[in-house]
């Protein structure tokens, strides 16, 4: 990606036509400074931990960022969004991608998971990167405070939550900053992302206790199924995630899902279509999305803004139909997989 950066430094100088109607290019106020993360569950200070459900308020248009048409389209239709024409759906490569999403037959479910949603964040933050690169013309990353004063995307305005746990609006780029530390947080805390299980146990009960400590079992069943003998029963049980584990990858998803939805409605055209970088942007998301949907981490609620590219994916056979969402088939991984990681 070091070349690629590359061109989207060359790309301020060049293809970029400036600042657009009602966005600004002063020198003000930088975007805050972004807190740490305290894995622990402490309050982040100034800003607590992120929502667990979205929340959303009051509608903003994207006409705005509409206006500037690419130079192959007439700007006096009243179109779709450029991201929501099929013309503008391509990607970088070609393939199937469930053989990036799909499980394979040896593999736990949790450890796959987990693996997904690292590599997922992983190509957000190169995408996220390119909105932070300096603008020569401004002395300022594209995303900035004033470009983009709240976390928007169409009809739908994210907020954070203060110390009084109150809905607040707050600049994109100090969301998104603060989205990055909450989810890196997470990865990094042994207790949700284990590691090492080898000095646990996973016992009938369903508890995790060390291999030498007896625990009493109350009476069995014998012809009682065996899921009922085992205890309860959570994805990545086995592998020795917490029973936390789902929602909080769920929780990571959605709020990757609300930066990939920024990106589009508040970005496209300003810089991915300037700089060439579009096609980039539509791999990650819909390598992002096919995850999402087989596994269910993704609500069609978190996909709205988004759903009309979506479904001319759909219909391009891009992603798997409703039906065969569910069924997590297990492919071998292929030449897709390669091209995207190469990326």
């Amino acid at each position: 990606m070091a070349s690629f950066f590359s061109s989207v430094r060359q790309g301020f100088g060049g293809k970029n036509k400036g600042t657009q109607p009602g966005k600004g290019n002063g020198q003000g106020t930088p975007s805050p400074t972004t807190p740490s993360y305290s894995p622990s569950g402490g309050q982040i200070p100034a800003v607590p931990p992120m929502p667990h459900s979205p929340a959303l308020s009051s509608n903003m248009s994207f006409e705005g960022q509409a206006a500037q048409e690419p130079p192959t389209s007439s700007s006096s239709s009243r179109r779709p969004p450029f991201f929501f024409r099929e013309e503008y759906s391509n990607l970088i490569v070609k393939g199937n991608f469930m053989t990036l999403a799909a499980k394979p037959k040896l593999v736990e479910e949790g450890e796959w998971l987990a693996h997904q949603v690292v590599e997922q964040y992983r190509l957000l933050e190169q995408m996220i990167d390119i909105v932070k690169v300096i603008d020569d013309k401004t002395g300022r990353p594209i995303c900035n405070p004033e470009v983009c004063p709240t976390m928007s995307a169409s009809g739908h305005t994210y907020t954070w939550l203060d110390n009084n746990k109150k809905p607040i609006k707050i600049p994109a780029i100090q969301y998104v900053n603060l989205v990055q530390k909450w989810i890196v947080g997470k990865i990094n805390d042994p207790s949700i992302f284990p590691t090492d299980t080898s000095s646990a146990a996973a016992y009938p009960s369903g508890s995790l206790t060390p291999a030498g400590t007896p625990q009493p079992l109350g009476p069995t069943n014998l012809n009682a199924p065996l899921n009922q003998l085992s205890g309860r029963e959570w994805l990545g049980k086995s592998s020795g995630f917490p029973e936390t584990f789902e929602s909080d990858i769920k929780s990571i998803y959605r709020q990757m899902m609300r930066c990939y939805a920024h990106l589009y409605h508040g970005h496209w055209l300003d810089l991915f279509w300037n700089v060439g970088a579009y096609k980039e942007l539509n791999t990650c998301f819909v390598h992002f999305i096919n995850v999402g949907k087989l596994f269910g981490l993704l609500g069609d609620k978190e996909i709205e803004p988004m759903q009309p590219l979506v479904d001319i994916w759909l219909a391009k056979g891009l992603l798997p139909p409703p039906a065969q969402q569910q069924q997590k088939e297990n492919v071998p991984t292929g030449s897709a997989q390669q091209a995207v990681h190469a990326s």
